[in-house]
């Protein structure tokens, strides 16, 4: 990787919807000429630092959240071999994929962030590989949100449940999804510095959280398993006779908490040295996500004290009993008022890296009510509007688990596919462009290529993977309804196309807001 000065690709956009008066561009800072030459002007209040931008994608990724919301599944599908081993190999393969990402990202700094990418990288029909991404992105971005958050309801859940007897119910935990979507709305709502403010203490709050979780159960329990049984113990609870097959499920659990660092990509309109501080944020988001999360299932994992009592806890989630066992009910209850708090500020990012990549996709008419989900508030200068669409699509996607237990882990599932799918597509359209793709101030120089090829085929891998039966026998309760989801919203998306929107929607609706032409004007190095 390399900081160096090199020119950004600013090839001319494919399609000028609108053509904007000449403007003066002598008062503008880099990252604002900048946004111009991608053909936007500056609305949204750029405010961010670049640790700030780094903490929005940290946040989202949030080893507290993912790694504790689907142990209980890793210790099905896999166990404590898998739940340990994969970890590291996940994470090599998701670096791949972040490092591909971020130097895109680097060349176009925009909100659009990755259907943007896909229109300026495609060789032809750019349309249409925008529109296709842009709605898995979409999909992908309403699945983390409504799996983060249900995620914390169902830990705040057995909480309450310790505290005070509040049983954990589909319909007690529904309820306090609902609670925690709205907060994370209202909150999204008063502004970009407080949710600057929020994902700062994040991080500090995801690094001590995983200290002191991993301290206690070193220390307190009167017993820890085997280094044997945490580093070989494989276990496998699927009712599948293949253990390759179930080893390859397991890798789900890692692969759905290193998910969502594009919202650095999404930001970048709002961080300043957006060229450098949002590809930055991509992977130093799942570099410090991976040594502490592993830290973390390595702790949690010499913490279990009765294995098959804990997969089946009443609490509903196997970390908390598992908690529970190791250092008594006030431990227990403190380490998940960690976890809550981690949880809560996981969703509030998420709902953020959300709302901006609808305020952008719908800035360029690709979503139904695009008029009404990409306005500003003029005095926060933050997408309401859109804050509460993914809010309430978010609510949507988890309310079948009022009627379905396996319902989360297909929209885990839905989660991990419909980014990765948009975070491949401008990847491989990337590597189509070879040597005609111009860098920006952040690339991966000679590097490029193979860590590209990486990225593309385990994405592949994994979409395939994560739409395969979990359980056998397969049931209609446990059927994994991951394609089925997948299947409706791009089907939707594909019928629009072919029907309408193949013959208005030209990709991100550039103006020409330059005095003279972007490709004139090379991004200056600044600092």
């Amino acid at each position: 990787m390399s900081s160096e000065q090199s020119p950004v690709n600013q090839v001319s956009p494919p399609v000028l919807h609108a053509v904007s008066p000449v403007v003066s561009t002598d008062d503008l800072s880099a990252d604002e000429q900048r946004l111009r030459e991608l053909g936007y002007t500056q609305e949204l209040a750029r405010s961010l630092s670049g640790f700030s931008n780094f903490a929005v994608s940290f946040s989202i990724v949030s080893i507290l959240s993912g790694c504790l919301t689907l142990y209980g599944f890793g210790m099905v599908t896999g166990g404590p071999a898998l739940i340990t081993w994969g970890w590291p190999l996940v994470g090599a393969m998701t670096l791949c994929v972040g490092l591909a990402m971020a130097e895109i990202c680097s060349a176009y700094p925009t909100a659009g962030g990755l259907y943007y990418w896909a229109a300026k990288l495609a060789r032809g029909n750019a349309p249409a590989a925008s529109w296709f991404t842009g709605w898995c992105n979409f999909m992908g971005q309403v699945a983390v949100t409504a799996s983060v958050d249900y995620g914390a309801a169902t830990f705040t859940n057995a909480l309450l449940d310790l505290r005070f007897g509040f049983s954990a119910t589909a319909s007690h935990t529904i309820a306090i999804f609902a609670v925690i979507l709205l907060l994370h709305g209202l909150l999204n709502s008063f502004g970009v510095r407080l949710v600057a403010l929020f994902n700062t203490v994040s991080v500090w709050w995801h690094l001590l959280g995983v200290v002191i979780i991993v301290g206690m159960l070193a220390i307190l329990p009167q017993h820890h398993t085997s280094v044997s049984f945490v580093f070989g113990h494989f276990v496998n609870q699927t009712g599948f006779h293949s253990s390759f097959y179930v080893a390859m499920l397991g890798l789900l659990l890692a692969q759905y908490t290193l998910t969502g660092y594009d919202a650095s990509a999404h930001m970048t309109e709002e961080t300043r040295d957006a060229a450098r501080s949002g590809p930055r944020g991509i992977v130093n988001s799942i570099l410090v996500s991976l040594v502490a999360g592993w830290i973390l299932l390595i702790g949690l994992t010499f913490a279990i004290q009765n294995y098959n009592g804990e997969v089946n806890s009443a609490t509903g989630e196997p970390p908390a009993q598992i908690f529970l066992d190791a250092i008594g009910r006030n431990g227990a209850e403190f380490l998940l008022i960690i976890v809550i708090g981690a949880q809560f500020f996981c969703g509030m990012a998420s709902v953020t890296a959300n709302s901006r990549m609808i305020y952008a996709f719908s800035r360029d008419g690709a979503l139904p009510g695009s008029r009404l989900w990409h306005r500003i508030a003029p005095r926060t200068q933050t997408p309401n509007n859109a804050i509460w669409l993914g809010t309430g699509g978010a609510f949507l996607l988890g309310l079948p688990a009022l009627w379905n237990t396996t319902a989360f882990a297909a929209v885990t599932s839905v989660s991990v596919i419909g980014l990765y799918l948009a975070y491949v597509i401008p990847v491989y359209l990337r590597l189509r462009q070879g040597e005609q793709f111009r860098n920006g101030p952040w690339h991966l120089g000679r590097w490029s290529r193979p860590i590209g090829i990486v990225a593309v085929a385990w994405t592949a891998l994994i979409t395939v993977l994560f739409m395969l039966p979990t359980l056998n026998p397969i049931t209609v309760q446990n059927f994994n309804y991951t394609s089925v989801a997948i299947a409706v919203v791009l089907g939707f998306a594909a019928v629009w196309w072919f029907a309408s929107a193949r013959r208005w929607f030209t990709g991100p609706r550039i103006h020409d807001l330059q005095e003279s032409t972007p490709d004139s004007t090379p991004l200056e190095e600044n600092g």
